[in-house]
């Protein structure tokens, strides 16, 4: 019997494009497609076509990653303007993964709504908190005409309800990826307050045996709690500075339970990784309940 050529060759290809879609890396999200957080995602995984795993919370997305229906996440820590994501600190210290990268992205927000609308049509606008207080110096003269200012769980799920329920006189605050998935037009573009507007963005993952090369690395993430004691800070920094480990950032949470102590959450960046590990070693004996959250390469922005 003579093989049906064309017919072996559409088989073969349809098995290696399933193959391929099963390789591909499974990135969870907080938000609907369209959101911040996925253009994140897709600026770190460039290399790669991701699947886009969009979670409704934070406390979903650390699930999705720890229960294995997701092989990476990106969550915001901290935004330039708005300030750090409090309740991420302990969510990632208490999820037990670990953060192997991080990304700079360069927030744009825009008015968004359904097409053939202007702003005078506007009665509310819907979008994240963060994204609001992004937005205020713009937002402040239609709150002052009456237009209604509603928070919402994401940027880019507010522009899907707005495309879903066909509400003329509604507005999101989102990216311009969120318009072009859910059909909306821009009526005001870059309306952030600053323009020098950034989130950055952890990357994490399931800690694994192999770990990461230390060598190839140059931050890192950590936790400890302290002595309620005078200088006890003070003394953590100055043996930290002396292993020539830079402070880039330090965020303070109280310890449930124990009035008036607090976690200390730490990102440092490292030039020799004997010295990192040198610094380490002499804060042990100063702090409690040393947590290593992550050792990564540092981002660009």
């Amino acid at each position: 019997m003579v093989p049906d050529v064309p017919g072996l060759f559409l088989e073969l290809h349809t098995m290696e494009k399933q193959a391929n879609n099963n390789n591909r890396q499974r990135i969870a999200i907080q938000g609907g497609p369209g959101a911040f957080h996925e253009i994140a995602a897709r600026q770190y995984f460039n290399d790669t076509e991701p699947e886009i795993i969009p979670c409704d919370t934070f406390i979903d997305l650390f699930e999705s990653v720890r229960s294995g229906s997701a092989d990476s996440a990106v969550v915001a820590i901290e935004n330039s303007v708005a300030g750090s994501l409090i309740p991420n600190y302990a969510l990632l210290r208490r999820s037990e993964l670990k953060v192997t990268g991080e990304v700079y992205l360069r927030i744009v927000q825009n008015l968004i709504a359904l097409p053939g609308q202007k702003i005078d049509d506007i009665r509310e606008i819907h979008s994240h908190p963060m994204a609001i207080m992004q937005c205020e110096d713009f937002l402040l003269p239609l709150r002052n005409r009456g237009v209604k200012v509603i928070e919402s769980i994401d940027t880019a799920l507010s522009a899907k309800w707005i495309r879903d329920n066909s509400l003329a006189g509604v507005a999101a605050l989102a990216s311009d990826l969120a318009a072009q998935m859910y059909g909306l037009e821009i009526l005001a573009e870059s309306v952030e307050s600053n323009k020098r507007n950034f989130t950055r963005f952890l990357i994490i993952e399931p800690e694994t045996e192999k770990g990461n090369d230390l060598e190839e690395n140059n931050k890192a993430s950590i936790c400890f709690s302290l002595a309620h004691q005078v200088g006890s800070l003070s003394q953590v920094l100055s043996v930290l500075a002396y292993y020539k480990i830079n402070l880039t950032k330090i965020q303070s949470l109280p310890v449930i339970g124990k009035e008036w102590e607090y976690l200390f959450y730490l990102d440092i960046l490292y030039d020799d990784a004997s010295m990192y590990r040198k610094g380490l070693s002499a804060i042990e004996p100063l702090i409690d309940q040393l947590q290593i959250l992550g050792e990564y390469r540092s981002g660009r922005w």
